[in-house]
Order: structure tokens, then sequence, then C-alpha cells
């Protein structure tokens, strides 16, 4: 079972892309973030023409968050993160696929910091290792999936000084990552590739694709029931260098 998680930057700008992208690594379940869609403008004539039947929660101009599941209809369970009454942004979205709960979220970029919006960044993260605690609790087969907004330590980006302000790099936003994988969860790239710069972000300006200056901001968390089915992982790099191309490239899993 491949399950990929891949950050658009718009999907019906994309579309072609993913359409490709869809037709050559033929993953099971893909995690889709910033839409930047409304639902009515979902694509999903296009993408269940592709073979995959999906859920999506859209918002106008950013954010947004879908999941899609080949020769299948997700279940879904969820499309807010518990916790925010107040919260109307479009970053969570959960489905039932094949007997394994699957997320796709976008945790909230944080810049600049200090400020609002880090520490809407920080609070949402307390939000998701809240709702994240009752998966590990029920031992349910979960893929915590998505662009997380943090590279969480110095391996997973370029060396640089540039970014030494950036919120996805910040002590507090990295001690939220570690304290969110301490409760069970599993690092499926940073597990198999222990040493390697698995970058899956590279910024539009400055060149930094052709110089591979790039981050791991999207990650694939695996609850303790699914750890020990995991066989694979990686970053579909390529897809980032193809014309009108998103800033991310999907990262992905292969679970037994």
């Amino acid at each position: 079972m491949k399950i990929a998680t891949f950050n658009i930057n718009n999907v019906n700008r994309r579309l072609p892309n993913l359409l490709r992208w869809l037709r050559s690594a033929k993953p099971d379940v893909v995690a889709l973030q910033e839409l930047k869609s409304t639902d009515s403008d979902f694509p999903a004539a296009a993408i269940e023409k592709a073979g995959y039947g999906a859920v999506w929660r859209g918002q106008k101009t950013w954010n947004g968050v879908a999941i899609l599941a080949r020769n299948a209809e997700p279940v879904l369970t969820r499309t807010a993160l518990p916790g925010g009454p107040g919260d109307n942004e479009a970053r969570y979205i959960e489905a039932a696929v094949n007997g394994i709960i699957v997320t796709s979220l976008y945790l909230p970029n944080g810049n600049p910091q200090p400020g609002p919006k880090f520490d809407y960044k920080l609070d949402w993260f307390k939000r998701l290792r809240s709702h994240a605690a009752k998966f590990i609790k029920q031992d349910i087969p979960v893929v915590l999936a998505g662009d997380y907004n943090v590279a969480p330590t110095e391996l997973d980006i370029y060396p640089t000084r540039s970014w030494d302000r950036d919120a996805l790099i910040q002590p507090k936003s990295r001690a939220a990552f570690k304290t969110l994988t301490a409760q069970g969860w599993t690092d499926a790239i940073r597990t198999l590739h222990p040493s390697s710069q698995m970058f899956t972000f590279w910024d539009y300006k400055r060149n930094r694709w052709p110089r591979d200056a790039g981050l791991r901001l999207d990650h694939l968390l695996l609850s303790p029931v699914l750890a020990p089915r995991l066989m694979k992982a990686g970053v579909d790099r390529k897809i980032r260098g193809e014309e009108g191309a998103s800033d991310h490239a999907p990262a992905w899993i292969v679970l037994k």
C-alpha cells in the first residue's frame, strides 16, 4: 500500500502535473494540501477519471486539503482538527482507506515570528498532539500525513543561515514536532533514511531548486501499530523540476 503526501500549491493550476504524477507513481492514497480552491471548484471529475475517489475541504484563495484513494472511495471521518471552535481555516481532513486512517494536514506556516501567526502555529500543534494522542491510546492504524511546515532538524535544511529567523526552523517549532513524535509516532522517511537530506520543498526564489537548497517539511508519521509494516519511503524529487511545478515534491511510503 503506497501512501503519499503532496502540497500541490493550487490544485487547478497544477492539475496536469498532478495527473501525470498519479499515472506514473500510482499511489494508493494521496494527501493533498494547499488546494487554493473552493469546494465547488475542486477538480473532482478529472481526478475521478484518473481512477481516484476523493474527499476534500476547500477554501477560497488559500489552504484546502484533500484525500484521494485509487479505485476506492475514502470514508470521510473528520473535516477539522478538534479544539478550535473559532478556527475556520481548511487545514485538516481525515478519512479511512482500506482499514487505515489517513490525514491530510496543513500546519500553519507561522511567519512572521514572534507574533500571532507563530502563536497560532504552536496552538495548532498543541491541538494536533491532543487529537493524535487519542489514536495512540486506542491503538488505531493511522498515517499523519501532510505539510507540517517544520524542518525538524539541521539535516532537514540545506546549509544556510538565511532561514534563521524563519518559523519553519525555530526551536519552538522543532520542539513541538519532537513532542508529537514522542507520543510514539514513527517519522517514516527519517527512519529509513537516517542520515540523508530528503528535501520535499524548494522555494521558487533565489534559484533554490537548481541549487538543491531545500527543506524537508512534508512528513508521514506512523502510529505504533502501523510502524512494523513500513517497507519503503522516499521523495519524488523529479516532480519539482517539471514545468509549472509546485514548490513541493511528493513524499511517500510503502506499507506491507
